[in-house]
């Protein structure tokens, strides 16, 4: 007999090898949370002359999906100004405007929810909001640049 097939028969045929595996599953979560982001471009009427004037500008509002929001703004810095009657200042002049939702300037744009605020629900994508602007005719005051300051506000 050859050397060969004496080892082969000693040691026999090659153990077969066998790979071994186990498994297990694994949690995965997250939680998506309300978030809302305004931003806001500055409302000029430019010149006054005492006719009505009426300009508009853009809030851009950001909230996750599904998010629902109220658009507020206050009545800003002049003194003894309302929502309804903001003003905007030049010196211990003040000069009357309002800003609305609507380009028909009826519906005044407040802080009170349910009341004067602007409702809607968060795409995930900006949405623009348009705020109009009306100085009211008939009011007479100095040359200057009047200027306000509003705040606007988010709640969801």
């Amino acid at each position: 007999m050859s050397h060969a097939v004496v080892a082969g028969i000693l040691l026999g045929p090659a153990p077969a090898v066998h790979a071994a595996t186990t498994t297990t599953t694994m949690a995965v979560s997250a939680t998506v949370l309300s978030f809302c982001s305004v931003s806001a471009l500055p409302l000029a009427f430019g010149n006054y002359s005492g006719a009505l004037l009426s300009a508009s500008t853009t809030v851009s509002v950001t909230c996750t999906l599904g998010t629902t929001f109220n658009l507020g703004i206050d009545a800003g810095l002049g003194s003894g100004a309302t929502v309804a009657a903001r003003q905007m200042t030049f010196g211990g002049n003040t000069l009357t405007y309002g800003l609305y939702s609507n380009a028909g300037a009826t519906t005044v744009i407040g802080t009170s929810i349910g009341t004067n605020t602007i409702s809607s629900t968060g795409t995930g994508s900006s949405q623009s909001i348009t705020v109009y602007g009306q100085v009211p005719a008939g009011q007479a005051v100095a040359p200057g640049l009047y200027t306000d300051t509003v705040t606007v506000t988010i709640t969801y």
